[in-house]
């Protein structure tokens, strides 16, 4: 990694190489300013160089004269719920989510407990390239710790679901915290469902049991653990815990792309309305919303965007397909603990295993791939794409998606962190989406 990755909702970087305590000062700093008078509540995923890292941004945020409300080892959806507890003028999260252990990151959240929107963190970036900041003379916050963070987002969801029919089931439950952030809440939450549970990396200390990301490749140990323990179903969360991947109880990797199609197909059978998710997310989910009559729109792809949209349509839920949910109830969060009763509601509430609720929704497959092709070259790129694919229909929301008829689409974007696009296809058949990149990779890359 050469420089500093900085997007609207936050940063990323390898901790001591592109981010240091100084950068994560100066970038609390910038983000203080930009906020109305008020707490800012703070957390970090558990990983090592949490507590570091955290105590930079600390130090800033009370060097600008604010009050800090201190998480320790936190959820990332946990700090939505607690910001909007405590009518907090922010917060922050500081986290890499699914990235390696050595790299870290910050995370921004405003006074409404989500992710700041992309206009306001234009102003915070513009603010923290232009500023050599300093802390003020005579100007000292204070921090206190706050100790019912998990016990408050918990206090969310369960409202949410059927408790004593979840209870009656005493499903046999492992999750993977993977000594992430998870682990503050997620054994608790299933202790008030009533599950019988094993946790793997119970501790949030940050020494992941494997590649943190909850890839098919990174969670082939504990396909086997879930078998071993006779699990109804296996949860497994990234670090911050915003994201969520199902195994079904034969040990089989149900994914992240098919936890919103579960979630969704439970909710609208209850009440129908508004779902939102990306663009690069799965078909499933308007597959469902089609069947269940109800609306269904798309963002461009980020956090923020899809929480924008889902505002604006009074959206009872939404999501991405890298499994995280978010439920407005509950927080304007990607949150792996509400996805996680949900698919046990949903389990318990059809008398059947999450492997065939899964087996039940729309059948797709996804590939994806990237190709080389310098940031000048971008737009001609995907004016050829555009062209060569005359019989899709084009949408240029967020780079470029062509839908067919047949139900195959296809997403182009430049990467924002490295001289590529990268391609994502989904079709019927794992080889008609793998085909679909490869067509379009060479295309992109015609001269």
């Amino acid at each position: 990694m050469t420089e500093l990755i900085i997007s609207v909702s936050g940063l990323r970087g390898v901790v001591g190489d592109t981010l240091t305590p100084a950068v994560a000062m100066r970038y609390a700093a910038a983000f203080a300013e930009s906020l109305p008078a008020g707490p800012i509540v703070t957390g970090y995923d558990g990983r090592a160089s949490g507590p570091m890292m955290v105590a930079a941004v600390e130090t800033a945020l009370m060097a600008s004269g604010r009050r800090v409300l201190s998480l320790g080892p936190a959820a990332t959806p946990t700090i939505g719920v607690v910001v909007s507890n405590l009518r907090a003028a922010g917060g922050v999260q500081v986290s890499a989510s699914h990235n390696p252990a050595e790299y870290n990151g910050i995370k921004l959240f405003s006074g409404a407990g989500r992710v700041i929107p992309a206009s306001d963190g234009v102003r915070v970036q513009e603010r923290f390239q232009d500023q050599a900041w300093q802390p003020a003379a005579g100007v000292a916050g204070r921090a206190r710790a706050v100790t019912v963070a998990a016990e408050a987002h918990v206090e969310r969801i369960l409202p949410l679901v059927d408790l004593a029919r979840i209870r009656a089931k005493r499903f046999r439950v492992l999750l993977d915290a993977n000594h992430g952030a998870g682990a503050v809440i997620g054994a608790r939450l299933l202790e008030r469902l009533g599950c019988v549970t094993r946790v793997l990396g119970a501790e949030p200390t940050g020494d992941f049991l494997h590649t943190p990301e909850p890839t098919a490749e990174n969670l082939a140990g504990v396909l086997g653990a879930v078998r071993e323990f006779g699990a109804d179903v296996g949860f497994c969360q990234d670090p911050d815990a915003d994201r969520l991947a199902v195994i079904d109880h034969t040990g089989r990797y149900l994914g992240e792309e098919l936890t919103l199609g579960l979630c969704v197909d439970h909710e609208l059978r209850r009440r129908t309305g508004p779902v939102v998710t990306n663009c690069s997310t799965s078909r499933v989910t308007e597959d469902l919303c089609k069947k269940y009559g109800a609306p269904f729109t798309r963002s461009a792809v980020g956090e923020a965007n899809v929480v924008d949209q889902m505002l604006r349509t009074g959206a009872v839920l939404g999501g991405e397909g890298n499994g995280g949910v978010i439920h407005p109830a509950v927080c304007l969060v990607r949150d792996s603990m509400i996805g996680m009763a949900l698919v046990l509601d949903a389990m318990a509430a059809r008398d059947a295993p999450v492997g065939e609720l899964a087996d039940r929704l729309p059948q797709y497959s996804i590939h994806k791939a990237k190709a080389a092709v310098p940031p000048a070259k971008i737009a001609a790129a995907l004016d050829r794409l555009e062209a060569h694919f005359g019989q899709a229909e084009a949408d240029r929301m967020d780079g470029l998606r062509l839908d067919w008829p047949d139900g195959r689409w296809l997403l182009v974007r430049a990467s924002n962190t490295e001289p590529i696009v990268r391609i994502i296809a989904e079709a019927a058949t794992a080889d008609a989406a793998k085909s679909l990149c490869e067509e379009a990779a060479a295309t992109c890359q015609t001269a």
